[in-house]
This record gives structure tokens, C-alpha cells and sequence, in this order.
């Protein structure tokens, strides 16, 4: 029974450390936004825990706090390394089907599409690109 438990408390350690597949803190291209991916209630949520003052100001159409925002919301895995769920667009008020794929252990490629447009970007795992 103990070994079964010191095997839960490493995963669980190893989930929330950012070594596990998407889990951890995430930096968009732009160096604008930084989310942290976690476990939410049995599914894999995103929610912003840094954004520049540009990027607030863009997202102010959908919400007024960007900061502390769910941007990804019942994420799912639907195959190795590949995930699936909703993503919010604050500059456009969008909640839309979201597709997530592990491109590296470092990289990360958050597909979106809205009425037949998609867009992809490849967010960067950590937050020490979006200070800088």
C-alpha cells in the first residue's frame, strides 16, 4: 500500500513540475501572454497568470481581467501527446474548438478554428521569454 502510494505522489509531482506532457507554464510567440496548463477537475485547463498591457488592452472586448482568465477549458487527451478542447479568444469574444499537440518538450502547438478559419501558433514552455 505504501509503494502505491509513493507511486501517486510522483506522478502527481512529476504532473505539476512541467516535465509531463502540456502541464506547467506556457509563453505565446508574441511574448505577450503566459499560461499555466493544469489539471481542473479531472480535465486540463489553461488560465493566463501574466500578460503585457497590450495584450490586456486587446482582450478587453472579451474580458475585462485577462489575467486569471481560463483560455483553454475541458481539455481532453484523444491520442498521445494530443489533446482537445475549448479555447477562448479574447480579442474576438470567441469560445472555439481547440486542438493541442506536443511538437517538442518545449514546444507546444495550440490550434484553433471558427467558422471554417483556423489558426495554429506554438507557445514556448516556461515564462522566461515574456518578461524580457
Amino acid at each position: 500500500m505504501i509503494h502505491f502510494i509513493s507511486l501517486l505522489a510522483l506522478a502527481a509531482a512529476t504532473a505539476h513540475s512541467g516535465h509531463h506532457g502540456p502541464f506547467g507554464d506556457w509563453t505565446n510567440p508574441s511574448k505577450s501572454v503566459v499560461m499555466n496548463i493544469a489539471n481542473c477537475h479531472g480535465h486540463m485547463c489553461g488560465t493566463v497568470v501574466w500578460a503585457s498591457e497590450k495584450a490586456k488592452r486587446d482582450a478587453s472586448k472579451g474580458t475585462k481581467h485577462l489575467v486569471g482568465s481560463h483560455l483553454l477549458t475541458n481539455v481532453k487527451e484523444t491520442s498521445h501527446n494530443h489533446w482537445k478542447g475549448k479555447i477562448f479568444v479574447p480579442d474576438q469574444n470567441m469560445r472555439v474548438t481547440a486542438k493541442l499537440a506536443m511538437v517538442t518538450h518545449d514546444q507546444l502547438k495550440v490550434s484553433g478554428c471558427a467558422l471554417m478559419i483556423c489558426k495554429s501558433q506554438v507557445w514556448h514552455r516556461g515564462d522566461k521569454h515574456a518578461h524580457s
